[in-house]
């Protein structure tokens, strides 16, 4: 199963969304694709076999498909969110494009459809796989997450009164983040609280710092790393092999 789209606007298979009222539970069981605005998570409407589009929301003038979008470039983005360049890139952060197919490589720890790039989703199956026969669960706790979401986390963090300097030590400028990309994953474990410090006291961890490499994750953020983020132990970032490198089961 694939996820589409780049922007603000994201194409996935209905099947895998839960609607919360009937009407909408029984419009996503007919209907192959869902269309929902990949910052909010609204649902838009469902599209059918034909390309035909039926609102799920109702109102001529507030259905965000009938608005024209707000800060549709990065530019205008970071002015709202007041990010300048030099913060968005720095500590030699690089930009991270969406790609504009993803598959589906499970589910996370709170049972959303995970999305990755169709190499990082077969190496993270791989890897969860041998980690599992040697008795070490691992957990998926985000993967994917797209331009318009993460400006959506920092915008609802500038609200709370964060400064950008705090915020950016955490999350990084729309467009920057690796998670952006497809291929950056937050991993933990059973029983532990995600995206903490503490993971790195798991037997998750021990197991991913001595074979995750095997199957082309680093480890993005160790402590004192030159990006000015905090230590992340849980961000692995799935890398192509070498040229010559032996590719990984399908």
């Amino acid at each position: 199963m694939r996820r589409l789209g780049q922007g603000r606007l994201e194409l996935l298979p209905a099947t895998l969304m839960r609607g919360r009222g009937l009407a909408t539970q029984r419009a996503l069981a007919n209907a192959p694709w869902l269309l929902r605005d990949a910052a909010t998570g609204v649902y838009l409407a469902t599209v059918d076999g034909k390309a035909q589009l039926a609102l799920l929301l109702r109102g001529p003038a507030s259905h965000p498909l009938r608005q024209r979008p707000a800060g549709a470039g990065l530019q205008v983005l970071w002015r709202e969110l007041g990010i300048r360049h030099s913060d968005a890139a720095a500590g030699g952060l690089r930009p991270c494009a969406e790609p504009t197919e993803l598959w589906l490589a499970g589910r996370d720890r709170y049972g959303r459809p995970l999305w990755l790039a169709p190499q990082a989703a077969r190496a993270w199956r791989s890897m969860r796989t041998a980690a599992d026969r040697d008795g070490v669960p691992l957990q998926a706790i985000s993967g994917f997450r797209s331009v318009a979401y993460q400006g959506e986390i920092i915008r609802r963090k500038r609200r709370r009164g964060l400064s950008v300097e705090s915020i950016l030590a955490v999350n990084a400028a729309p467009g920057y983040s690796e998670h952006h990309g497809g291929r950056a994953l937050d991993i933990g474990s059973p029983g532990e609280p995600p995206a903490e410090e503490s993971f790195e006291h798991t037997a998750a961890f021990a197991w991913l710092q001595a074979n995750a490499g095997r199957f082309g994750f680093r480890l993005s953020y160790p402590r004192d790393n030159p990006h000015g983020i905090v230590y992340e132990p849980w961000h692995w970032c799935w890398h192509p092999p070498a040229a010559g490198a032996l590719a990984l089961p399908r």
